[in-house]
């Protein structure tokens, strides 16, 4: 009985031994390490630092390589800034001619003529009721001797009109209109000479309608002139900045093979077309300044001859601001264009 049970407890124990042999190279296989490629997600914050430093080294480095070929990157910010004098200078031209405006509208005012018979009682009633009529800012009431004097004055005839016996000149009144709309003070006119005691209202629009007229004109030259030659410097811009995407050619393929963006690429040309705006903004300053320097003189000596005081207008910090944010903003889109253009015909091999 004995012989006959190890035998088969033998060959169990045989039969088991495999299986578990089988098992532990599996769990073994489970609990050992991979290895290989992994995935790390980088935070938004290291993303902004590491933006931050690219954008400063490309700057400075865009800065030094306009260093390093001085002369010729000074011709090119010389002709940016040929190109911005004269819509600035035309802009300074605008600004006397809404100083211009200002004055036209102190100007435009109506001329109120009483009746011969109005005595200065019946004067300063008339003028209380001009002043509660709407649309009147404010009222200055000339007698017949003060309009006497001034028209003696105006015309140097002082001899001649003494030898009248009476003063043929009314009392008139000069009101200033609050809206200087050319239909606004004709109604204004048309109320103010109906009431008791007015004999007539001039109102003579046509000189200032001329003048502001001339000023539109102005304003849409300027604007034109200012489109075109802002135009210019893109031009001035792209083709420098196509020079160099030209020039570094192999270097852009050669990043591009390794995985960098059009982004990437793009950063430092726009740099440099962003310093030769500003670049250009800066010489167009010291032009009109001495352009300015240049011209005052026998302006203000022309001015003087007619009895007049005029200067030229200068560009205020606000001016200088904005012409160098100009400047800077048509240099960065001419590169952006350039750049741009000649990156899609870019193929790294």
């Amino acid at each position: 009985m004995r012989s006959s049970a190890t035998p088969k407890r033998r060959q169990g124990a045989a039969l088991k031994t495999p299986r578990k042999a089988a098992v532990k190279p599996a769990v073994e296989k489970a609990q050992a390490p991979q290895r290989g490629a992994r995935s790390q997600q980088t935070r938004f914050s290291s993303r902004l630092r590491a933006w931050g430093r690219h954008h400063r080294s490309m700057g400075w480095d865009s800065f030094q390589r306009l260093i390093r070929y001085p002369l010729g990157n000074l011709l090119t910010m010389l002709a940016i800034a040929i190109a911005l004098v004269l819509p600035a200078a035309l802009w300074l031209t605008l600004d006397s001619a809404r100083l211009l405006d200002a004055e036209l509208d102190e100007s435009a005012t109506l001329t109120v003529y009483l009746e011969l018979s109005a005595d200065d009682a019946q004067s300063l009633r008339i003028e209380e009721a001009v002043n509660a009529e709407p649309g009147v800012l404010e009222t200055q009431l000339i007698s017949a001797e003060q309009g006497m004097a001034e028209f003696q004055q105006s015309l140097g005839l002082d001899d001649a009109l003494a030898g009248l016996e009476s003063n043929p000149l009314p009392i008139s009144m000069v009101v200033r209109p609050e809206s200087v709309d050319p239909v606004a003070m004709q109604q204004l006119a048309a109320r103010l000479e109906a009431l008791a005691g007015v004999d007539e209202v001039r109102l003579d629009l046509a000189w200032v309608e001329r003048l502001r007229n001339l000023a539109e004109l102005g304003r849409r030259v300027a604007l034109a002139l200012g489109v075109l030659f802002g135009l210019g410097v893109l031009l001035v811009v792209g083709n420098t900045i196509r020079l160099s995407v030209e020039s570094r050619r192999r270097e852009i393929e050669v990043v591009m093979l390794i995985g960098a963006t059009h982004a990437f690429v793009r950063r430092p040309f726009l740099y440099s077309g962003a310093w030769y705006g500003l670049g250009g903004g800066l010489l167009a300053l010291g032009l009109l300044g001495l352009g300015n320097h240049w011209l005052s003189l026998p302006v203000s000596a022309l001015a003087a001859s007619y009895g007049a005081s005029f200067s030229l207008p200068q560009l205020d910090v606000t001016g200088s601001t904005i012409l160098l944010s100009c400047s800077t903003l048509l240099g960065w889109l001419g590169a952006w264009l350039a750049v741009t253009r000649h990156l899609s015909s870019i193929r790294p091999r």
